[in-house]
């Protein structure tokens, strides 16, 4: 329980008094933040507005990085190990900033595309528009046997919800199962090749949820 000021639509201002050293600021009864030690903390779906206090602002970064090695020849999209992030929008209307940047390198085609899941359904929010045969990503990369190939992507996503939403990057060697695809070292790395300049590369990816 906690102090509530409740700016009651039909009495006018109601006071519940208690010693939790919490303050609780409701309108028609429904909660819209508390005020404790630790600060102002808004209700769920709440944000300030008047002078946008919050809005454009940066109001929480998570990132992921992954800085062992993954392959796969699969045609069709699978998950990137340790290449996923998972943040809790504080406001539907909250947007996140997706930023990812892949090292990879592939034996033929290669496609890479990044993706929201949201209460366990998926949806592809960076790709290119659906065009016959064509795969769909956000980066694709060629035959880079010594090198691997950079790939970065950035979105300014809209996921409209509270509920945790998840980001992640995919792969796949749409072509053909004969291809590879390698994430942080390049297709001439093998366990046979041990060099200096077959660096072991890392590849992350960061989300910031910006006020709106």
């Amino acid at each position: 329980m906690a102090t509530i000021i409740n700016a009651d639509t039909s009495n006018g201002l109601k006071l519940t008094s208690d010693t939790s050293g919490e303050i609780k600021l409701q309108s028609a009864g429904a909660d819209i933040a508390t005020v404790s030690s630790t600060g102002l903390a808004m209700a769920s779906g709440k944000t300030l507005t008047g002078d946008a206090v919050s809005s454009g602002k940066i109001l929480q970064v998570l990132q992921a990085t992954k800085t062992d090695t993954f392959s796969t020849n699969s045609t069709t999209f699978v998950d990137i190990t340790d290449m996923a992030v998972t943040i809790t929008p504080s406001s539907t209307s909250s947007k996140i900033l997706v930023f990812n940047q892949l090292q990879a390198g592939t034996t033929g085609h290669g496609t890479i595309k990044t993706v929201r899941t949201v209460g366990g359904t998926t949806s592809d929010i960076l790709v290119g528009d659906a065009d016959g045969n064509r795969s769909r990503g956000n980066s694709k990369i060629y035959i880079s046997t010594w090198n691997p190939t950079t790939c970065v992507a950035q979105l300014l996503d809209s996921p409209n919800t509270t509920s945790a939403v998840t980001y992640k990057v995919q792969c796949a060697v749409p072509h053909s199962a004969s291809y590879y695809i390698y994430v942080n070292r390049a297709v001439s790395s093998s366990g046979a090749s041990d060099f200096a300049y077959d660096v072991r590369s890392s590849s992350t990816i960061t989300v910031m949820e910006v006020g709106a």
